[in-house]
């Protein structure tokens, strides 16, 4: 079974993150620039929320709020759900889909230690796929 920690070894641990009090404008540059759809929130070393997309559109837009002024800790998610190194990838993907979100802080012994987002979990779950095809092939093939 693959866990997440799987998919940090090949994705990385890097996370982009962005202090509560930036403006909502500094985070949708920031997610801009790096071709992302979050970031998280972080105070000192706590995660305190999470900032996406959907924030944007539902919080700020929807609300007629001046993202030039509005700081992030005021739109932003602060029920954030985060699941540990160890954590099958099938059981993420489950947690994901009732809480409705597409990013997940992976949160360690010693603190967060990477994000992965259901595109990653279905990427990983495409590739085992793919791996049992494989094997399934080669071994009918082989039975020949």
């Amino acid at each position: 079974m693959i866990t997440v920690q799987d998919i940090l070894s090949k994705k990385g641990s890097d996370v982009a993150s962005i202090a509560p009090n930036a403006t909502v404008v500094d985070a949708s540059r920031q997610m801009n620039d790096a071709g992302i759809g979050g970031l998280v929130v972080i105070d000192g070393a706590s995660i305190v929320g999470i900032f996406t997309e959907r924030d944007i559109l539902r919080r700020v837009v929807a609300t007629e709020r001046n993202s030039a002024i509005t700081p992030v800790s005021e739109v932003m998610t602060t029920d954030v759900v985060t699941c540990s190194p160890d954590a099958p990838i099938d059981s993420c993907m489950g947690l994901m889909t009732a809480k409705r979100i597409r990013h997940m802080p992976v949160v360690g012994d010693h603190g967060m230690c990477g994000i992965i987002t259901s595109g990653d979990l279905l990427a990983a779950q495409v590739r085992e796929q793919q791996d049992t095809i494989d094997y399934l092939n080669s071994y009918v093939f082989d039975l020949r």
